[in-house]
């Protein structure tokens, strides 16, 4: 086999894999997920029934695929807010910010966190979104330990903040007009007095 074939089946999965993911986004925002099945996904994505076999066994590890993908950008992008952070107070409200900001330009993952969010709760300690929970620990362990943040339980503080920005993204994602600024101003207000070095 010739390097130019192999790339072109290299960018076949690629494509076939992507059009996958991005019709069960769809459908799970659209139907949820209890209500799609793999024959909507495989509908949606245009291939045959059969190539869905080929990347993935089943709806679940679909999801849990593209909740990887959204939470690996999240992380990512609050990781770089919170990092250039000098104060508790930016801490929380640049982290919160670009979390929210990011999301409320995705229409599709808030429509799908929205119809799913009891599938996301029961998610919660799945590597994608415990992944957060650890970045955001390890985050507070530096701003302690540069004095910028109070010393406190930062694996406590770490999964009530993913899991208050969870749900208010949840909350946000029903609304017909997300309020990011209000979102943003009630974390900070919660998590601010108990992070501020006195």
């Amino acid at each position: 086999m010739t390097q130019a074939v192999a790339g072109r089946r290299a960018e076949k999965k690629i494509a076939n894999r992507t059009a996958i993911l991005q019709a069960a986004r769809e459908i799970f925002a659209q139907e949820g997920f209890d209500g799609a099945t793999v024959r909507d996904i495989v509908r949606g994505s245009g291939l045959a029934s059969g190539t869905f076999y080929n990347y993935f066994p089943d709806k679940e590890s679909v999801l849990r695929e593209i909740l990887d993908e959204t939470t690996g950008e999240i992380r990512a992008r609050v990781h770089v807010a919170r990092s250039s952070a000098t104060t508790a107070e930016g801490f929380v409200c640049d982290g919160f910010r670009a979390y929210f900001e990011y999301l409320a330009g995705e229409a599709t993952t808030l429509a799908l966190m929205s119809r799913n969010a009891g599938v996301i709760r029961a998610l919660f300690d799945e590597p994608a979104i415990g992944a957060g929970v650890a970045q955001l620990r390890r985050d507070l362990d530096a701003g302690v330990k540069a004095g910028m943040l109070a010393p406190h339980d930062t694996a406590l503080m770490a999964a009530a903040m993913v899991g208050a920005g969870v749900e208010i993204v949840i909350h946000l994602a029903q609304s017909e007009f997300p309020d990011v600024d209000g979102a943003v101003g009630l974390l900070t207000a919660v998590f601010v007095p108990r992070l501020t070095p006195s």
